[in-house]
């Protein structure tokens, strides 16, 4: 066989060393999955040391110049392929990473796995100290991390947007979060004292809570040969690699709110699940961006798990669960119960109209805090005040405040505004979808699931990363981020 014949193509050299970043990143979300899932706490100086090792090597062989050379090799690939769109993401990927030292990507996934740990004790024991020298640390990597980037016309958040939602500014999420703002607080000032519907009395059994998650996620298509549930501290989703999807709740037996986390995480599991096989090992093989993720997170939450629809299906079979402490109440006022304005102190418990408040609290404070003009320490003063003046509610302790997020331990500044841009996105979404699809709520009423996950499926999920997060919203909703559809459905539902 000749050199010619046996030469390999710059395009099939680029998919191999792909391919192997891949699997290094791979065996990195294993060991981030058991630092907050199943693993003994006394591990987690060596997993922090293992997830910075992994984290370091795939670094490196991703920025190598072999791999930038043969991305100046394939610049002149037809546009509209599927090989161009894995070049462009690739490009932008590399271009980021190659201004980030192997040596601070290593200590970044470092620390992160050791702050993960502290924060899990600090939330527990209601103490902020302990978790205060770890902030402290991830600021400061985060700033070494923005230091990478020349600075240009914006904010130095810009940065950080930019990994979690291509072409998104400081300015743009300022504007819509101004506009949700207009809206969102007199209509919560109007809300909070008019609710009359009963509060649901615990205790619900964890077993019977688990029982109900799993009825959900088989009615909407959960596959038992791919997909796994596991109990965490901070639900999440993560999919390590192709048929691997692992979602996680939170089981409390004064509420039922682990139902609807399991339909958030859902929401993320669905769409990694449905990526088209062929992007497996390469940048395409995930989602658009995160507030292309959180819209569909928010949907399976929101505007399904929230719908008259899914409770006149669902109600039947979750009230035999617990026939003390549902066996009385019907499921328009069970629905009226768990979708009722009542500001509260967890973003994840928040109802519809409060958790845009919840997440524009979070923005300002990053950005003060990453701009010096807040310290670590002054954090928990500032988020007590804060949570009075939006939401008009008293932070008891750090664990219902400052501490009930996991994202600053794992270094996720900058991740927070996409769950409400994520929110806006759901409902233009969920418009298209009613125009194409007909009456959801009568389908989800007979337990007809699969019509909108197929059309989800067909729109945005296959894609992966294939198109610009702007692009597709284009392409599915045929128009830009637009915050009026989302508060045209809050008012009028909440009217």
């Amino acid at each position: 066989m000749s050199a010619v014949e046996t030469a390999v193509s710059p395009l099939e050299r680029l998919r191999t060393l792909l391919a192997e970043v891949a699997d290094l990143q791979h065996a990195e979300s294993i060991a981030d999955w058991d630092s907050r899932v199943s693993m003994p706490p006394a591990g987690a100086q060596a997993r922090a040391e293992l997830s910075g090792t992994l984290s370091r090597l795939a670094h490196e062989k991703f920025t190598a110049d072999e791999l930038g050379g043969l991305l100046d090799e394939l610049r002149d690939l037809d546009t509209d392929s599927v090989d161009a769109a894995l070049v462009r993401v690739t490009r932008r990927l590399y271009e980021r990473a190659a201004r980030i030292p192997g040596e601070l990507a290593g200590e970044m996934a470092e620390a992160n796995g050791l702050a993960v740990a502290a924060w899990d004790e600090a939330k527990a024991r209601c103490d902020f100290s302990i978790f205060l020298p770890h902030l402290e640390r991830q600021v400061e990597l985060k700033l070494r991390y923005i230091d990478c980037f020349p600075p240009e016309e914006g904010s130095f958040y810009d940065v950080l947007l930019e990994d979690y939602e291509e072409g998104m500014t400081t300015d743009e999420v300022t504007r819509v979060f101004a506009r949700l703002k207009e809206v969102l607080v007199p209509l919560v000032q109007r809300k909070r004292d008019a609710n009359g519907e009963v509060v649901l009395q615990g205790p619900f059994p964890v077993a019977a809570q688990e029982q109900a998650g799993l009825l959900v996620l088989q009615g909407f298509g959960y596959d038992p040969l791919s997909w796994r549930l596991d109990e965490t501290p901070h639900p999440f989703a993560a999919k390590p690699g192709a048929g691997d999807i692992r979602l996680t709740t939170h089981t409390n037996e004064d509420d039922l709110t682990s139902l609807f986390s399991t339909m958030h995480e859902f929401g993320h599991g669905v769409y990694e699940f449905d990526i088209d096989h062929a992007y497996a090992r390469t940048p395409l093989g995930g989602g658009a961006s995160s507030a292309i993720h959180e819209s569909q997170s928010r949907m399976w939450e929101y505007l399904v798990g929230r719908s008259a629809g899914f409770w006149r299906w669902f109600y039947p079979k979750l009230q035999p669960l617990f026939p003390e402490q549902l066996g009385s109440l019907d499921e328009m006022s069970f629905l009226r119960t768990v979708s009722a304005v009542r500001p509260g102190l967890i973003r994840g418990d928040a109802d519809e109209v409060t958790y845009g408040l919840h997440i524009i609290l979070r923005f300002e404070l990053e950005q003060e805090l990453l701009s010096g003009t807040v310290a670590p320490a002054e954090l928990p003063e500032l988020w007590n005040g804060r949570m009075m003046e939006y939401l008009g509610v008293a932070v008891p302790d750090d664990a219902h405040g400052v501490l009930q997020d996991m994202h600053w331990s794992i270094g996720l500044f900058g991740y927070f505004p996409t769950y409400q841009l994520g929110n806006v996105i759901s409902v233009q979404i969920w418009e298209r979808a009613e125009s194409e699809l007909g009456d959801l709520e009568q389908q989800f009423e007979r337990g007809e699931f699969s019509p909108l996950r197929e059309w989800l499926r067909e729109q945005i999920y296959r894609h992966g990363s294939r198109y610009p997060p702007r692009e597709l919203l284009r392409r599915v909703t045929g128009s830009d981020l637009d915050p009026e559809p989302y508060l045209k459905y809050l008012q009028t539902k909440f009217a």
